[in-house]
């Protein structure tokens, strides 16, 4: 028997009937879906400490279940003391089952372990349809030991959508579960 991730059947199953119903689309290659999560993470102190990228990588790793890479300045800034091609921090992009199982992971057990969470702002969408958050502390995922962390660092998390309009992804998130606030 084939492995399925449960978002990824839910998606299959009721969300597609959902969104058809909402928006009228006459074919299901209409309907948007999730093609994929950039996790990014900017470290700041890097120029001082060339660790602290390696940690971050390990970090990211961790969380996504995929390899992390660091990532490279492109120019030199003499204000901030920076070098082209210096270690500045860790992205990492998440596709097919790894993402389905990462946005559940991060809907249902991370994102409610947030300090004082009452819900995510819908004024990340940028008008393609795809969504951006930002998130303080990496301490709010599961897989990390809070013992072992140096430093407490924040990530962007970036869900690619193939929707059109911002209302159109922000429905498919709702569905997806994500508690957008009111």
């Amino acid at each position: 028997m084939e492995y399925t991730p449960r978002l990824r059947q839910e998606y299959s199953e009721r969300v597609i009937a959902a969104l058809t119903e909402k928006f009228g689309y006459k074919n299901v290659m209409e309907v948007p879906k999730l093609t994929k999560v950039c996790l990014s993470q900017g470290i700041g102190k890097a120029v001082s400490d060339k660790k602290l990228v390696d940690s971050a990588v390990e970090e990211m790793t961790i969380i996504s279940g995929q390899k992390a890479m660091a990532t490279y300045s492109k120019k030199d800034i003499s204000n901030f003391k920076l070098r082209k091609g210096m270690p500045i921090g860790a992205k990492v992009t998440l596709r097919g089952e790894k993402m389905w199982e990462f946005t559940d992971r991060f809907v249902s057990i991370s994102l409610p372990r947030t300090r004082d969470f009452r819900g995510i702002e819908s004024k990340g969408f940028d008008g393609r349809g795809n969504y951006t958050l930002g998130i303080k502390e990496q301490i709010i995922f599961p897989e990390i030991d809070i013992d072992k962390i140096k430093n407490i660092t924040g990530m962007d998390i970036t869900f690619v959508t193939t929707a059109k309009t911002d209302e159109e992804a922000r429905e498919l998130l709702t569905q997806l579960g994500f508690p957008f606030k009111k």
